[in-house]
């Protein structure tokens, strides 16, 4: 396996947390502290703190110090690019199983193709 497709993978691993996910759509409006964005997103500093670190070992965002003050930024804006890609790609499949029929039980080897979020706010379908 090349280099390149194991970063790749790490990144996606990393991007593989809703949280981390709200922090950068926070950070693509621009830099900023971790105090503001926990307050953005209703969430312990400390909570952010972490998750900020897992993007910077990837590097995705950077921290630029500004006396005591810490602000947070993209490193480079086409990873929003990726993400709004990747969000296009999934409304388009919800849309999909959303049009296919959805009775249970009336015709042999239908199924329900709703979605509902399971316990950690994942698509499923049910």
């Amino acid at each position: 396996m090349d280099a390149l497709t194991i970063l790749q993978a790490d990144i996606l691993k990393t991007l593989a947390h809703p949280r981390r996910l709200e922090i950068l759509h926070q950070l693509a409006d621009g830099p900023c502290e971790v105090g503001r964005l926990a307050a953005i997103l209703g969430v312990e500093q400390p909570n952010v703190s972490q998750h900020l670190a897992l993007l910077r070992a990837v590097g995705l965002v950077e921290a630029d110090r500004d006396g005591r003050e810490v602000r947070y930024r993209l490193v480079d804006p086409d990873v929003m690019v990726a993400c709004s890609i990747m969000r296009g790609v999934l409304e388009r499949r919800i849309a999909r199983l959303a049009a296919l029929p959805t009775t249970v039980g009336t015709t042999p080897g239908v199924r329900d193709t709703s979605l509902d979020r399971d316990e950690v706010g994942r698509w499923t379908s049910r």
